[in-house]
């Protein structure tokens, strides 16, 4: 089965001035079509940073990050954007919609940036966000919505284009416990319908223990987490 998602021998190290700082080395990862995987690991192991290579957000210092079979790395910047829109969603910790924007506007965002029109963009966003229960909400920007609900406008926006994965950090960090369970069961559960692939950076185990795999970012390495119970 082919992976909708592979790094093979990724490396990332910072450099500045004389100062080298090792990320991680050698990593390998593949996450198949449909497939959910949790990453966690201590503060600053390098999680987020695995994420912003998986989505081609940052540079890697080695190895290489193929998506819906592209290597990110050899694509000028305009095609990795193409690629990105088509072949990934993100979902972050604060939810980034804009402000001046409503709902359904936001959601639409990822379809008209793609080349769809307005008049193709608003039902699948309208529909979606019913699914996610923002029916009510369409016409209110984020600034009107709580907390909850601007998180699960963010997962409608991530999963409108039907993308081959996802990608979360952290994202129901942000929120009391109930609403995360919540908003982490829909995640998932919308999963299930629509078959994209997950990759959640999240430090609650609790909630990393409900996905298919969890790996710990450890030490610069990347290893399952055998202990799930």
């Amino acid at each position: 089965m082919d992976a909708v998602i592979r790094c093979s021998n990724l490396g990332k190290t910072y450099r500045e001035g004389n100062l080298v700082t090792p990320v991680f080395e050698g990593l390998e990862l593949a996450v198949q079509r449909g497939e959910t995987v949790a990453i966690v690991g201590a503060s600053g192991a390098g999680k987020s940073t695995l994420l912003h290579l998986l989505g081609g957000l940052d540079s890697a210092t080695s190895g290489e990050v193929i998506v819906a079979g592209q290597t990110i790395s050899a694509l000028p910047e305009k095609a990795r954007g193409v690629l990105r829109n088509r072949a990934l969603g993100f979902i972050y910790q604060f939810h980034h919609l804009l402000p001046e924007f409503t709902a359904v506007e936001n959601v639409m965002m990822p379809l008209m940036i793609r080349g769809d029109s307005a008049a193709k963009a608003r039902p699948e966003a309208q529909l979606l966000l019913e699914r996610v229960g923002l029916g009510h909400r369409l016409g209110h920007k984020p600034g009107e919505l709580s907390g909850g609900e601007r998180q699960r406008a963010a997962v409608a926006r991530a999963l409108v284009t039907r993308p081959a994965c996802v990608l979360g950090d952290e994202p129901t960090g942000n929120l009391d416990e109930k609403t995360a369970a919540a908003v982490f069961d829909l995640l998932l559960e919308l999963n299930r319908e629509i078959g994209t692939a997950l990759v959640l950076v999240t430090h609650d185990r609790r909630l990393a223990r409900k996905l298919d795999r969890t790996l710990e970012l450890t030490q610069g390495r990347l290893q399952p987490l055998l202990d799930r119970d």
